[in-house]
């Protein structure tokens, strides 16, 4: 406020002084001199002063109007916006922030370790007036603080071997979930919680993956133990099937079936052209085919 008065007062004594030059007692160099330079500074004050009833908000930010300690509820969106001098606009920016930190959290058996974590989150800009009430413009410190008492809360109730390998999705999500309760009501939205990495010592490490490896093969083992059970069940249920097609095939032989069958091959070979003669016996046919045609 100070400053745009003195701005003020600065530009009309400049144009003032550009205006009564030629009234001065001194060479015309001095006048015209002053002249110049009186115009370009009463300029640089009319520019500066229409400068302050016009804001900007670039792209992917909101803005909030604070005019003399009121803040006004509503955003100011992306774009140029009318302004007052005696109000100022407050810049937020509403893209994804990314904060990595490393914290040294403690798991359900007590063991200390190490975690590397990210938390993707972004401002609302439908709450970006109660962040700048309640919170200011850096809101870090809020946020990380409330990061990490989420994550050393969550890893006191996993076992070391879920946080290393078997649920780490499960947490991370868990984190997520927390964080959301805890940051939405303060006007952030929780995009996402990573467990990038976790730094056991050595000695469990190497302990956990000895175990996760003994898993792997006996689920491995029991993959083959499975297919060797249904393939023998399944050479087994096709035996059953060739036996049961054989007894009824055997069944179904009797002697009516025998012999229609005989009197069919003796009409099919009758009909051949390389067949001569047909001998039967009463039982079965016997063929005799002289050498020729």
């Amino acid at each position: 406020m100070f400053t745009f008065f003195l701005m003020l007062l600065i530009g009309g004594g400049a144009a003032f002084a550009a205006l009564k030059s030629d009234d001065l007692p001194a060479p015309l160099p001095i006048r015209w001199a002053v002249r110049g330079g009186g115009g370009f500074v009463a300029v640089f004050v009319a520019l500066y002063v229409i400068s302050r009833f016009v804001a900007n908000v670039p792209t992917g930010s909101v803005g909030v109007r604070d005019s003399l300690g009121n803040v006004e509820e509503r955003p100011l969106l992306p774009g140029l916006h009318f302004n007052t001098p005696f109000s100022r606009v407050v810049v937020f920016s509403t893209r994804l922030k990314n904060i990595q930190e490393g914290i040294e959290a403690t798991s359900q058996e007590g063991l200390i370790f190490d975690l590397n974590v990210s938390l993707q989150y972004r401002i609302d800009p439908r709450k970006v007036s109660q962040v700048y009430r309640t919170i200011g413009t850096n809101e870090s410190e809020i946020v990380v603080s409330r990061f990490r008492a989420v994550v050393r809360s969550i890893t006191a109730l996993h076992p070391a071997e879920s946080i290393y390998s078997t649920k780490r999705t499960v947490i991370a999500e868990e984190m997520r979930r927390q964080l959301a309760q805890q940051l939405e009501p303060l006007g952030f939205m929780v995009e996402a919680a990573l467990l990038r990495e976790v730094k056991l010592p050595e000695t469990v490490q190497a302990a956990i993956q000895q175990k996760l490896k003994i898993e792997q093969e006996s689920k491995q083992m029991e993959f083959v133990l499975s297919k060797t059970r249904q393939e023998a069940e399944r050479k087994q249920i096709e035996a059953q099937a060739i036996a049961n097609y054989n007894r009824t095939v055997a069944q179904g032989l009797t002697n009516q079936v025998i012999q229609l069958k005989q009197i069919e091959a003796m009409q099919s070979l009758a009909e051949s052209k390389n067949t001569k003669v047909i001998i039967t016996n009463g039982n079965s046919p016997i063929l005799v085919s002289p050498g020729g045609n």
